[in-house]
């Protein structure tokens, strides 16, 4: 696309190919270094373009086909994923889903975790009747059941760690299993981020963010994001938006991307943060379960306990005493909030059962929590004086 002469060209991707995904959040989607040039893109409120005679390829007429905005965001996030065809943003995490799904032929087959985001199930349960989808939902810590799952599909979700019940995918086994059955495979990727796993680089065809929780990072954007690995797909996720009109505002996008330059740094000091609640909520006299990829999960399953380089930012707790003492948990905190979305800076807890529409698999007791990056003491003594007035 031509770009406004006032903002130089961004570097392109292969150029910072050598750097550390932790560089890359922070100089991905800059301007050039032109002497006198701002160091931040700026933020282009126009829904429209100057233009007049025959449209010129790649000319900007209106904004729902793309903004200058939306590319600097696109860029960074394409070079912390390693995604060559770029990246394409938008206007909710569940608007890049429906791209993806929307590849699914009329009565084709969708290989999918049985614990996933329920707004993910929900909308593939409504394909389901609208359009004669075969929705197979499996175990996507067992292999063998995913393999044999994978037989005529079209199309293999994967979430890894799952929502909420963190179960690890042996991802690069999966891939290797769907390609052997020409079947796509997509990975919403939101809870590990770039930092702990990329996915492409275990073969993945395409991958998905909901934006608005680790990539934006400050809980006050709704975005989603979606990479194809091939120009094929990257072409359908473009096309869908702009027909669709799943598109982002330009000053959310400008939002997630300046959250995108602290990526590193919140992920860090989150999952170190995790870790440690996770250790002491294990020994804990008034919790009966607690999940976290840093834990031996289900026996048969601990050859995939781990993530790359992390184990990511979020727990599955299960306090003694049932969902009314879960429930008493969550009303007697006083840092955590309250809340049910994940990945900011503040750390979250809610019972996920509390959905009607959430997976009947998961336990009525779970709580689901988002650690952030407040103290990690501050956050165990208020979760530990919780846990404790619960069971009074």
């Amino acid at each position: 696309m031509t770009t406004h002469d006032a903002t130089p060209d961004p570097a392109p991707v292969d150029a910072a190919a050598a750097l550390s995904p932790a560089t890359l959040a922070v100089v991905a989607g800059r301007p050039a270094p032109v002497q006198g040039a701002p160091v931040n893109p700026p933020v282009v409120l126009s829904s429209t373009y100057v233009s007049q005679g025959p449209p010129v390829p790649g000319e900007r007429l209106y904004a729902r086909m793309g903004t200058e905005t939306w590319e600097p965001f696109e860029e960074a996030v394409a070079a912390l994923e390693g995604g060559r065809h770029g990246a394409t943003v938008f206007g909710s995490g569940m608007a890049a889903v429906a791209a993806v799904l929307a590849l699914v032929p009329l009565g084709g087959a969708v290989v999918v975790p049985r614990h996933a985001y329920q707004a993910t199930l929900g909308l593939l349960d409504q394909l389901a009747i609208e359009r004669g989808l075969d929705v197979r939902r499996v175990d996507v810590a067992d292999t063998d059941e995913v393999t044999r799952a994978l037989d005529d599909a079209d199309l293999l979700w994967v979430e890894t760690p799952t929502n909420p019940m963190l179960e690890v995918a042996d991802l690069p086994a999966l891939v290797e299993a769907a390609h052997s059955r020409h079947v796509l495979v997509a990975v919403d990727s939101t809870f590990a981020t770039p930092l702990v796993q990329r996915p492409f680089e275990h073969g993945a065809d395409i991958v998905v963010h909901s934006a608005t929780k680790y990539l934006a990072g400050h809980s006050d954007v709704v975005l989603g994001i979606a990479l194809g690995a091939s120009e094929h797909l990257t072409d359908h996720l473009r096309a869908y938006r702009t027909s669709h009109g799943a598109i982002a505002g330009p000053f959310e996008v400008w939002l997630a991307l300046r959250g995108l330059r602290t990526l590193a740094l919140r992920v860090e000091r989150a999952q170190a943060n995790a870790a440690v609640l996770a250790a002491r909520l294990a020994a804990h006299p008034d919790v009966v379960e607690v999940r976290h990829p840093s834990l031996p999960q289900d026996p048969g399953h601990g050859r995939a306990a781990r993530l790359m380089d992390g184990f990511g930012a979020i727990l599955g707790v299960r306090p003694r005493g049932g969902a009314d003492a879960a429930d008493a948990v969550v009303a007697r905190v006083a840092l955590w909030t309250p809340a049910t979305s994940l990945g900011g800076v503040e750390s979250t807890l809610e019972r996920r059962r509390r959905f009607g529409t959430e997976s009947v698999t998961v336990p009525e007791d779970l709580l689901r929590l988002s650690v952030g990056v407040e103290d990690v003491e501050d956050l165990w003594a208020d979760l530990d004086r919780a846990l404790r007035a619960a069971q009074g």
